[in-house]
């Protein structure tokens, strides 16, 4: 089958959508079919303005444009690049992969409309705050009606493009996003003890992330636990990094919470032998890839009720699900105080990885293609 994916952000950008859709393409063309990717995204050399590379066995069109900073976008040439790209190609399927803003992306999926090729649109984020708008848009512009299959990362995702398309959440598919999970859970039995709780977050350190959020938490956690008693590392760097060390030092966190920078990929599993919780306050995320990651590696998760972490992670058994953050302060504290918790969580996780490796995901991809292709 020949795929073509469309996407705004792909490598050498690094970031959610970027890994799943390059790590996705992969495994689709290690299965055996003929697979290319349309991004807006410049190559590692600036690669732009229809550039064919090849990533491996996946042909990468750069058909992005020089704009400053090399932001992954190109309004005026990008259409005609894509429709060229789609009528070279003749895919027997088009998948997008859309964010809350993707235009190269909306732009592949109403060109692919028009030459009526069939399409699955994948949406890896939540659309909280522009339901309302979107769904007008989309009743507007004919996109309620036209034929495509939409899917979402998560169940949680997928009933807010239930509502923006006007449809029933069980209409959405799932398409998972996915892990090496093998990769991640070689370390877990090799987790070493302490007494202190030790909590880590991966993430980007940027507003949406709500790293400010953690550490308010973390602020109010210790208050009430014996010193020494709750220890957290942030791996990660971004726009917010300056500020959360202001406001760790504020509040008087500094034998508490560790800036551990961004760290290689390879050096997470090894932090992650000495760690208990995977903390994720974030409240709209779409699915969570760090938080899977930390789950199969043995860590229990802490994160918010409603979002993707839902779907891999049961409350009190593969980790805690919190309500707000008085929740997550109040859920650090308890993992100091209930010690056997804390240990049953991270035992279970240790011995039953997730469910949430390539070839699952794979098939739900397929089976999209196929009802898009019906």
């Amino acid at each position: 089958m020949r795929i073509v994916h469309v996407s705004d952000c792909l490598a050498p950008r690094t970031g959610g959508i970027e890994s799943q859709v390059g790590d996705l393409a992969a495994a689709q063309a290690a299965a055996g079919d003929d697979v290319h990717v349309l991004t807006a995204t410049p190559g590692a050399g600036g690669e732009r303005g229809g550039v064919v590379e090849s990533a491996g066995d996946v042909v990468v069109h750069r058909l992005g444009a020089q704009i400053p900073g090399d932001a992954p976008i190109n309004p005026v040439t990008g259409p005609r690049l894509i429709r060229a790209a789609l009528d070279e190609l003749r895919p027997d399927v088009v998948h997008v992969h859309a964010g809350m803003i993707s235009p190269f992306a909306y732009d592949g999926a109403r060109i692919a409309r028009e030459r009526g090729l069939p399409m699955v649109v994948t949406w890896h984020c939540m659309l909280d705050g522009a339901t309302t708008a979107l769904a007008l848009g989309a009743r507007l512009s004919g996109w309620r009606d036209a034929r495509f299959v939409p899917t979402a990362v998560s169940p949680a995702a997928g009933k807010r493009v239930a509502r923006v398309l006007g449809l029933d959440p069980d209409e959405v598919g799932v398409v998972p996003n996915a892990i090496d999970v093998g990769a991640w859970s070689r370390g877990a039995a090799g987790r070493e003890p302490s007494s202190t709780v030790r909590l880590v977050a991966t993430q980007r350190l940027a507003p949406r992330k709500r790293g400010r959020a953690l550490i308010d938490a973390m602020a109010d956690a210790t208050r009430v636990v014996p010193d020494g008693a709750l220890h957290l590392t942030l791996v990660g760097d971004g726009p917010q990094e300056a500020a959360l060390r202001a406001r760790v030092e504020k509040l008087g966190l500094g034998d508490s919470v560790l800036f551990a920078g961004r760290l290689p990929r390879e050096e997470i599993p090894v932090l992650y032998r000495h760690a208990d919780f995977f903390c994720a306050p974030a409240d709209l995320e779409a699915f969570g890839i760090a938080a899977l990651e930390a789950r199969a590696a043995g860590l229990g998760v802490l994160a918010r009720r409603g979002t993707g972490i839902e779907g891999f992670v049961r409350h009190e058994e593969d980790g805690l699900l919190v309500d707000d953050d008085a929740g997550f302060a109040e859920a650090m504290v308890r993992l100091v105080r209930d010690r056997p918790l804390r240990d049953r969580i991270v035992e279970h996780n240790v011995a039953n990885p997730p469910a949430h490796g390539w070839d699952a995901t794979l098939a739900a991809a397929m089976a999209a293609y196929t009802r898009a292709r019906g």
